[in-house]
């Protein structure tokens, strides 16, 4: 099972998926981008747990970060 420390938590919210025919879209919430600071480009990586949880982390840029 995967646990939260809810101290530890910065923003809870929730986010649609759009799908349409094989492309396949979810929005970002504006304060994950800034807090993230997230540019066109970057990436995130999906970790999915087998009891459904995801885990979604950004992945580091070389040259910046």
């Amino acid at each position: 099972m995967t646990e939260v420390n809810i101290d530890e938590v910065v923003y809870i919210t929730e986010t649609s998926i759009t799908i349409r025919d094989s492309r396949r879209r979810t929005t970002v919430p504006k304060e994950i981008v800034d807090e993230l600071k997230l540019i066109d480009g970057d990436k995130l990586r999906w970790l999915l747990f087998e009891d459904g949880k995801i885990m979604l982390t950004k992945v580091k840029r070389r040259d910046t970060d």
